[in-house]
């Protein structure tokens, strides 16, 4: 029995990415809070999980497809992310055509998305790999360069790539924000890849969480009055939040 549940808690957290105590509780209403740290111990020890401040998280997933940087990623501001993710997938409509980036917001979101009949294009390939796991979602893998920091694909081929392929909806994320710099990115040819989907994409949702704001990468793919939707957490500045608004841009 109690192997039993240490393999449910180990499948939960794969399949969430990350979870709490009290959301373990919930699942597990009969089992004790101390068996269930007890559990988290014995899951540490096995090196299937990460134990965290009032939870865990689980890097097998990622670590079947990631290499150290991009498995580092996905486990820095993880409640801001699975917010984030949770209320991007409540976006997606059934039969929807969308471009999800590689980004580690992009992986939870693949991860948060309910299994309904969609077209995804994605450059990602954890995201890929995390997609395939739902039977309606058709994937779409870009070709080209592997950009090792965050496990993408970028070409300069690419916008040859959606001259005849069509989607409604793109959903991305930045690895840097400001005003005055836009929303950027570490890699040219992944930028060059970012302003072709900002271009072909009739409506735009950028996910951005908090600590990105401020930051300035190398090269700058969208500008604020480029998105539709700004995707963030909880704790997003509210002077910044009433600065989108004024653009009239949807803030979530």
């Amino acid at each position: 029995m109690k192997r039993e549940r240490i393999t449910e808690i180990a499948e939960l957290l794969d399949k969430r990415g990350k979870l709490t105590l009290e959301q373990l509780e919930e699942y597990f209403p009969r089992v004790s809070q101390m068996t269930l740290r007890r559990d988290l111990f014995q899951l540490e020890e096995e090196g299937k999980i990460i134990r965290i401040r009032g939870g865990a998280m689980s890097v097998r997933e990622v670590q079947k497809t990631s290499g150290e940087p991009y498995t580092k990623k996905t486990t820095i501001h993880t409640d801001e992310k699975i917010v984030i993710a949770q209320k991007a997938a409540g976006l997606v409509d059934d039969g929807a055509s969308i471009f999800i980036d590689g980004g580690s917001t992009a992986l939870y979101l693949a991860k948060e998305l309910p299994d309904k009949v969609c077209n995804v294009f994605t450059n990602g390939l954890a995201v890929a790999t995390e997609l395939a796991k739902k039977k309606n979602v058709v994937v779409n893998l870009l070709g080209g360069q592997l950009i090792k920091e965050n496990l993408s694909t970028a070409s300069s081929f690419s916008s040859v790539y959606f001259t005849d392929t069509n989607f409604e909806l793109a959903i991305i994320s930045a690895a840097a924000f400001t005003p005055e710099n836009g929303f950027s990115c570490s890699s040219q040819v992944e930028a060059e890849l970012l302003r072709v989907i900002c271009k072909k994409a009739k409506f735009l949702y950028m996910m951005l969480d908090s600590s990105k704001i401020g930051k300035i990468k190398p090269y700058t793919f969208a500008r604020a009055e480029d998105i539709h939707v700004l995707i963030t957490d909880n704790v997003f500045p509210d002077a910044l939040k009433e600065q989108f608004k004024a653009m009239d841009i949807v803030v979530i």
